[in-house]
């Protein structure tokens, strides 16, 4: 099939004389793969080929198209429209010229004898595909009824009003079939430029979303209608609503099913971990297209499937950094087919006949332009009632703006050709319906784009709200303070010292004006200040936004697995539309739907498990018989016969079950059954007689002596039917009971329970580890939510109440762990182990990427190196679900300041004991002493207090009064009650049992004990460790960058811990120095007199402190050594601090950056995040 049945001149007419017309094909091809012999496909337009056909220059014809494409959108930027415009201009006049010049005639003749649905093939799969990617499935899904009932609208609102005019007005002389096709295609909404305009203005994601739903439904559901047209060429009037119904919902399942899986297969080749970037797009397209054609050849929607498989993908269905650049070849393969699309149809158009071109073909067109407009606006009209209804912020400036979004483009063209294909009644000039459809495509392009974005500005939608103002001034604060402070830390250095400041200071000052000042249309509520309930919604919304991101960069780090980042993700955009909603922990449980229903289908199987009663064999003393058929009751080879009978029967049963069967073999199938019987009776009876009265305590005995009791009851009726073969009632019973029979598989389900229990058990710890990892995700988003609160408001009422919803939501998220890891220690514990694995494995890849970047190691060492490590990574997706939980003792190994060594275990391990505690138990309470430390094993404390003291007195700590009471959550490895036992003060907090609970307890004199035989060592580690908490609880933004690993601070003393007592004074050097925080008590800066109170970090500018409580402990961070020069030193002979303060001054500019701008906040108020945190650990 060519694109359409033509005309064709004779062999020996002149190119420019009348030509005849051919009798046009009796029907096209099946498939675009297979051409029927005999069936040479005819031209769209022009003329046939009067020579002899020879190599053409086609492809050289493909490639100017291009090149010219590009250098138009180089000097044409933003103007798409007149570049598509301009190339269909010089494709109609290279059509002309073809249709007077042989020579270029053979240059086109290729073309115009290329099946229309070679090219529909060609080029519509990856743009269908790019434009699908777009489309954010979670938001997509909020809103799927509406967008489908609106795309149904749209199409039957098209397709009458647009054939009617059509009809009516059209002087062509169109069937009504032709008609009605040309009123489907033109109908089609373009899924990519339907959106781009609006893209570019900063309207609404949902809102582009849903118009782009909207026309990938259209899409769908045209090619499914003009796929059923090709395979069966069927008229308009032979159609029933029957087989419509039925080929519409199997094309629309099966491409659905096709596409889904497609795209799990596009998702498993792309996260391969050891696939490279060339690899990944090659797959990408290549599958793109295969499942393209790989559905359409079963009969299916290749468009519907590529649309599914889009709709499945995401961010996280890529490595990292690998969805931009798949992207960007996504679209400029798109921009380089639709230029040739449009080249190829001018073409085809110029090689028609001028004469077809009449005025009333300039008239129609407008008349079209606004027949497609007017049912744009009717469409908007009837559906916005649902969209109002289902979308609060829905209004009629929205429905304007959307109004004008029917922009039609390279569907509509591709499909054009086969309004002529696929018609009863062949018309003169087939090339005017791709007129039309290519004229209103760049008319729209053109009128309606200009009309959205003026429309969407005037009316006030693209206008930045106050909030957003405000929020974005922050940020520009934000980063000019960084600048600030990189200019100051440059003008430190000795090799920047002749450089011109102030002119850097003058070009780097940025002043940037927020686009689109006006507000709204209302000048009064541009002047007024936003309530609380303004700004709070709007800071929900960057909540969201920011947790998105935190979930994804986890699941890139591969702190979280994809499918915990996807729920996490699709469970926030869900509850993200819901106005004033923060989403909890509780929200996302019920998005997962959690394991409810596998718990209760596991107390099912185990019920129904089957547990053999083995008696003693001392009750039946020295008699052998009994002995015996004990031995053989309680063998496995008696319960595989038991299973063996049940099956044999299986064919007896089916004979039974089938009349003609059975009336041939009635006698043979009484004897079967008679036997079978004899076996199941013989059964029960030797279970019987060793069980006894215990026979009956088994269910599946009791099943089973049911049986056999139903077998025997069987024989007796069918020997009394023998008996009196009249008695009907008799007859109808003993049928009744013929069936029964069936019971006898019953049996058999206790074969497969002990899978069946695998299976679920695998399941629920699948379902615990994903829990598990959800939560602990929704934790960490917490914390990186926190720390950019100030850039979220400016308002200080806003940010208090921000905080205290994260800081809520995150309790009850860690409520959630402990209840977690209490159901299922040994999943958590895995899941733990195999974080700890990908989290070294992690730091050993960056730590080679350091090496390979610096030229340590080269290129080839550092490939087959990278290989190693991420086989190792590999081969944790097949670590145990589950490890079983160590004994109490191994749990000492834990405790962080014991180092793992033997003599520091043995000794405590001698001196520990168990504790249990039961739900509710209090473990300690507020204002007593200690009695000495608990290391929690298993279950979960919950610790209720006042704001911590941090041993500061209350007459310095006044302004910090607060009656909060602030809550927190222990669970397996955590201490209570280490600070309390250093100090030998009173406990800060009460610990309360929320689940039985087990931990090691270390009494105080067993702890002190231990200081004096290890000191000082023991208690200055406890120390360290209690200061780098504090230090990562308060200050985790600034020590971001940071390694303030425990054991290496105590082996490279990299981070140390010094003390103050009162009066005591403390000189800070900056040189070395890179953070001096105060972790406890308080201190004065000697110079200034200001006072800082635990915790905080001090200031660059202090240079000597003075303790001004009985016990201050500060916290010392170095900054990293610079390398020395050695000349007898070796390259690969670096000592690991030489090489890990390398790589920290590598990594270091963002960490300046942080705490450059982090310091005049706790400098000025050092108070500031004090009541913000509970006391763990303190």
């Amino acid at each position: 099939m060519a694109f359409c049945t033509s005309e064709s001149v004779n062999s020996n007419s002149h190119p420019g004389s009348s030509i005849g017309t051919e009798k046009a094909m009796a029907k096209a091809n099946v498939s675009f793969w297979v051409q029927k012999e005999g069936n040479q496909p005819d031209l769209l337009c022009g003329r046939s080929a009067d020579y002899m056909p020879t190599k053409g220059h086609f492809p050289i014809l493909v490639c100017s198209t291009v090149v010219l494409g590009g250098l138009l959108r180089a000097f044409l930027k933003n103007s798409e429209v007149i570049v598509l415009t301009i190339l269909s201009l010089v494709g109609f006049l290279i059509g002309q010229l073809a249709y007077n010049f042989v020579e270029m005639h053979q240059v086109v003749y290729p073309l115009l004898r290329t099946p229309s649905f070679s090219l529909y093939c060609y080029f519509s799969p990856l743009i269908i595909f790019m434009a699908a990617l777009d489309v954010d499935f979670y938001i997509l899904k909020n809103v799927f009824w509406q967008v489908v009932l609106t795309g149904l609208i749209s199409f039957s609102t098209a397709f009458i009003v647009i054939g009617y005019v059509v009809l009516k007005f059209n002087k062509d002389s169109w069937d009504l079939q032709s008609c009605l096709l040309f009123s489907i295609t033109l109908g089609i909404t373009d899924p990519v430029h339907s959106v781009n305009s609006l893209k570019t203005i900063g309207i609404s994601k949902m809102y582009t979303d849903i118009i782009r739903g909207e026309s990938m439904i259209i899409c769908g559901f045209t090619s499914i209608f003009f796929g059923v047209f090709r395979s069966n060429i069927l008229s308009i009037s032979s159609f029933r609503e029957l087989h419509v119904i039925m080929g519409l919902s199997l094309d629309i399942l099966g491409s659905i099913i096709c596409g889904y899986w497609c795209a799990r297969i596009i998702q498993f080749i792309l996260t391969d971990l050891f696939s490279n970037t060339l690899t990944n797009i090659v797959l990408c397209i290549s599958m793109v297209y295969l499942t393209f054609y790989i559905v359409e050849f079963l009969g299916m929607s290749g468009m519907v499937a590529l649309v599914a498989v889009g709709l499945n993908l995401d961010s996280l269905s890529f490595k990292p950094r690998i969805e931009l650049i798949i992207t960007k070849f996504l679209i400029m393969f798109s921009c380089v087919y639709q230029h040739l699309i449009y080249t190829f149809f001018g073409i085809v158009i110029g090689c028609g006949e001028i004469k077809n071109f009449q005025f009333h073909t300039l008239v129609f067109m407008f008349i079209l332009f606004a027949t497609v407009n007017f049912v744009r606006l009717l469409t908007v009209v009837l559906v916005s009632p649902i969209l109002r209804h289902s979308i609060y912020e829905y209004n009629w400036r929205w429905g304007i703006v959307i109004a004008w979004s029917g922009i039609k483009g390279v569907f509509s063209l591709l499909l054009a050709p086969d309004i002529h294909n696929l018609a009863e009644q062949k018309v003169e000039s087939p090339q005017l319906f791709i007129l039309y459809v290519q004229v209103i495509s760049l008319m729209t392009m053109g009128i309606n784009s200009y009309m959205m974005t003026y429309s969407a500005r005037t009316l006030g939608l693209c206008a930045i709200s106050l909030p957003r103002q405000m929020a974005m001034q922050n940020a520009i604060k934000h980063i000019q303070e960084i600048i600030q402070n990189r200019i100051t830390l440059f003008k430190t250095e000795k090799i920047l010292t002749n450089v011109n400041w102030t002119l850097v200071e003058e070009k780097t000052k940025i002043e940037y004006i927020i686009p689109f000042p006006h507000v709204s249309c209302d000048k009064k509520v541009k002047e007024e200040s936003p309530t609380d309930e303004v700004l709070i919604e709007e800071a929900r919304l960057h909540v969201a936004i920011i947790q998105m991101s935190s979930f994804e960069k986890q699941c890139n780090d591969g702190v979280l697995s994809v499918e915990a980042a996807r729920t996490l993700i699709g469970a926030t955009k869900s509850y993200c539309h819901i106005q004033g909603k923060f989403m909890s922990i509780y929200d996302v449980s019920a998005y997962v739907r959690a394991r409810s229903w596998l718990m209760k289908f596991k107390n099912i199987l185990t019920f129904l498990e089957y547990h053999k009663d083995k008696a003693p064999l001392s009750l039946y003393g020295n008699n052998k018989f009994l002995i015996f058929i004990y031995r053989i009751v309680f063998s496995e080879e008696f319960e595989y016969a038991g299973h063996i009978i049940g099956i044999m029967y299986i064919y007896p049963m089916i004979m039974h079950l089938w009349p003609m069967a059975r009336e041939l073999n009635v006698s043979a199938l009484i004897l079967v059954n008679y036997y079978f019987v004899f076996l199941y009776l013989l059964e029960s009876t030797l279970k019987i007689t060793i069980l006894k009265s215990r026979y009956f305590h088994q269910h599946w005995n009791t099943l089973e002596f049911f049986i056999m009791l139903i077998g025997i009851v069987d024989i007796f009726c069918i020997y009394f039917v023998r008996l009196r073969p009249d008695h009907l009632v008799l007859i109808q019973f003993t049928v009744i009971i013929g069936y029964f029979r069936i019971i006898r598989f019953i049996p058999l389900i206790k074969v497969l329970i002990p899978l069946l229990m695998n299976i679920v058990d695998v399941q629920i710890k699948k379902r615990l580890s994903l829990m598990y990892s959800i939560t602990k995700g929704y934790v960490k988003s917490q914390e990186d939510t926190k720390f950019l609160i100030k850039q979220i408001s400016s308002r200080e009422s806003i940010n208090q109440k921000l905080y205290e919803i994260l800081e809520t939501n995150k309790r009850d998220a860690v409520k959630e762990l402990g209840l977690i890891e209490h159901e299922g220690r040994d999943v958590v514990i895995a899941l733990k182990t195999k974080q700890a694995i990908r989290n070294v494995i992690a730091k050993a890849l960056k730590s080679l990427t350091f090496l390979w970047s610096r030229g340590i190691i080269d290129k080839h060492e550092g490939i087959e190196m990278n290989k190693v490590l991420l086989a190792k990574i590999k081969s944790l997706n097949n670590f145990p679900m589950a490890i079983p939980p160590p004994t109490p003792d191994k749990y000492l190994h834990n405790i962080i300041w014991l180092e793992n060594k033997d003599v520091l275990i043995e000794f405590f391990k001698e001196r520990a004991k168990l504790a249990y505690f039961d739900y509710g138990d209090v473990i300690c309470k507020e204002g007593e002493m200690p009695q000495g430390i608990y290391l929690i094993i298993s279950g979960m404390a919950i610790l209720q207090s006042s704001p911590p003291t941090f041993g500061i007195d209350r007459s310095l700590s006044a302004d910090r009064e607060s009656t909060t009471r602030f809550t927190e959550y222990c669970t397996s490895g955590d201490i209570i009650g280490e600070l309390s036992c250093l100090l030998k003060r009173e406990i800060e907090y009460t610990a309360i049992c929320e689940t039985i609970l087990q931990a090691c307890f270390i009494s105080l004199e067993d702890l002190y004990e231990g200081f004096d035989v290890f000191w000082p060592s023991l208690e200055y580690k406890i120390w360290l460790k209690l200061a780098l908490s504090i230090a990562y609880q308060y200050f985790e933004s600034s020590l971001i960058d940071e390694d303030l690993k425990f054991q290496k601070c105590v082996a490279l003393n990299h981070a140390y811990v010094e003390t103050l007592s009162s009066y005591n004074e403390m000189t800070i050097d900056n040189v070395n120095m890179k953070f001096v925080i105060l972790v406890y008590g308080s201190v004065i800066d000697t110079k200034t007199e200001v006072p800082y109170l635990a915790p905080c970090i001090l200031p660059k500018t202090c240079e000597q402190v003075q303790g001004t409580s009985d016990l201050s402990k500060l916290l010392v961070i170095q900054a990293p050594a610079p390398a020395k020069n050695n000349n007898n030193a070796k390259v690969m002979g670096w000592s690991p601090v030489v090489l890990l303060g390398a790589e920290q001054e590598w990594e270091g500019d963002r960490l300046t950056q942080q705490a450059q701008v982090w310091e005049p906040v706790f400098s000025q108020r050092p108070c500031a995040l004090v009541d913000k945190k509970g006391p763990k650990g303190i």
